[in-house]
């Protein structure tokens, strides 16, 4: 195909193949909710691409930006993402009306102030807009001293620079008297895990200490368990015990990944207890546990091409790649029949078992990191005239290699020979912007969390669709 001649509603994708176009909402949400503002991805850093069509949405339908918003910090648990969104609602006329409450919604910590207020001097200076700064005020109010003091860290925006700049009205001489301690930098030095490693050490005591006292926070253990494990402090199974509780988990928000991560931090250590990993599977199970289950026979194809192989962040090693893989062991486990594949420009067989370990089947497979063939899984169902009930593929959707079509007619070639009522659903990794399926029986969903799980059979059944619950998410 020609590079001008594209049919309607057809472009090229990041690396010149033919895709289908998106919807500037579609766009959006895939951008935003595959999106770790400002870090780089295979094909460069597209935070300019999501800027441009952030504010040409909230020109054409500021509320669903302000939901957009909303859903992204509350339902997938991206915090930067949803602080830019905040910040150009508030430099809109038209997203203005909406701010006050977003804030209110997406402050769940105190340095989620800090940084909201941060992206938007960096980007529009001072004064700030009214509605940031009732916003800010109001979520100032709930926080007590321990919260404060917490996240009373040195930066370009302070404490009491957001104080000085929003004017929170005390609610009683108490707040009054604490807000003064705020200007003065006179807060009481919280114990908290970081002081308590700065003052005693990464020891033994330490952790014993810590965990005995309750001062150790859910994310905190995960992101240390490596440590913990290390110095082994006479109550690590109390440890292995939270980490691992269902109610906790799900209270927690954490992204399915970090407990990919903390595992793979465990093996590359050797470290050879079986505990630690069970409680990691435990904990990701658990996260799954209110998903439905899907019926039939469901294929499961996972991209582990080069363009997948980029990190998530410059301060982390997880790649997309390990993402789509973890997603689909997460997938297979929720299945009652799954075929499970991965692909780059060839396309491999992983079975894996629906009982087995989630963590434990995606450590079994590689992310090999050739060219990109997604029309492989829908090839090699027709090729051996396998019939499934629907298909799901993780990827970036930047194919370009061994099909020049989008991936749509294999398709529909599919349905026309195996099974017509075959459904497909696109989850994107990466939010480039296009996509290479449309039409009936076909369900677009993006981002790294167990929620896009949700939405399978959600889609199928009629009830929901990720855009739908976007829609009307808060403001209705």
């Amino acid at each position: 195909m020609g590079k001008f001649n594209l049919k309607l509603g057809l472009t090229k994708n990041k690396s010149g193949h033919v895709a289908y176009k998106m919807t500037l909402k579609e766009k959006l949400v895939t951008e935003v909710l595959t999106s770790l503002f400002n870090e780089k991805k295979f094909y460069g850093d597209n935070s300019e691409d999501i800027l441009k069509d952030v504010r040409q949405a909230i020109e054409e339908d500021p509320k669903f930006v302000a939901n957009l918003c909303i859903y992204v910090r509350k339902e997938f648990h991206l915090r930067s993402i949803s602080h830019v969104l905040v910040s150009e609602l508030a430099k809109s006329n038209k997203g203005k009306p909406y701010v006050r409450e977003v804030v209110n919604n997406i402050v769940e910590r105190v340095d989620d102030m800090n940084e909201i207020l941060a992206c938007y001097i960096n980007n529009y200076g001072k004064p700030i807009p009214n509605s940031l700064k009732k916003g800010l005020a109001d979520k100032f109010l709930t926080f007590d001293e321990y919260s404060l003091a917490k996240y009373n860290r040195q930066g370009a925006i302070k404490l009491k620079d957001i104080l000085c700049l929003t004017h929170p009205k005390p609610k009683n001489k108490d707040q009054e008297h604490l807000f003064k301690r705020v200007l003065e930098d006179k807060l009481e030095t919280p114990i908290t895990w970081e002081t308590q490693l700065s003052a005693h050490g990464n020891t033994k005591e330490t952790w014993e200490y810590l965990i005995q006292n309750g001062k150790l926070g859910y994310m905190a253990m995960l992101r240390n368990l490596r440590n913990i494990a290390k110095v082994q402090p006479n109550n690590i199974d109390k440890v292995y015990d939270i980490i691992s509780d269902e109610n906790r988990v799900l209270k927690s928000k954490q992204l399915p990944f970090r407990y990919y991560t903390a595992y793979k931090a465990l093996k590359n250590e050797g470290f050879i207890s079986s505990k630690p990993y069970s409680s990691l599977e435990k904990a990701i199970k658990a996260s799954t546990k209110n998903i439905e289950t899907l019926k039939g026979t469901t294929l499961i194809a996972a991209d582990v091409s080069g363009s997948m192989n980029s990190s998530l962040s410059r301060n982390g090693d997880t790649t997309c790649g390990e993402i789509a893989i973890l997603l689909m062991a997460m997938a297979n486990h929720i299945c009652e029949d799954a075929i499970t594949v991965t692909f780059d420009f060839k396309l491999e067989s992983v079975p894996m078992a629906s009982e087995g370990g989630i963590i434990t089947n995606a450590n079994s497979v590689r992310v090999t990191g050739g060219g990109t063939n997604l029309g492989l899984p829908i090839q090699y169902l027709l090729n051996n005239n396998v019939k499934v009930d629907r298909i799901i593929i993780l990827s970036d959707n930047e194919i370009n290699h061994g099909y020049d079509r989008v991936c749509q007619n294999l398709i529909e070639s599919y349905r026309k020979k195996i099974n017509k009522d075959v459904w497909v659903h696109a989850i994107d990794l990466m939010g480039y912007g296009t996509q290479q399926f449309k039409g009936p029986k076909t369900n677009i969903i993006a981002g790294w969390n167990e929620k896009v799980l949700d939405f399978i059979p959600k889609a199928e059944q009629g009830t929901d669709t990720l855009q739908k619950s976007i829609e009307s998410y808060h403001f209705k």
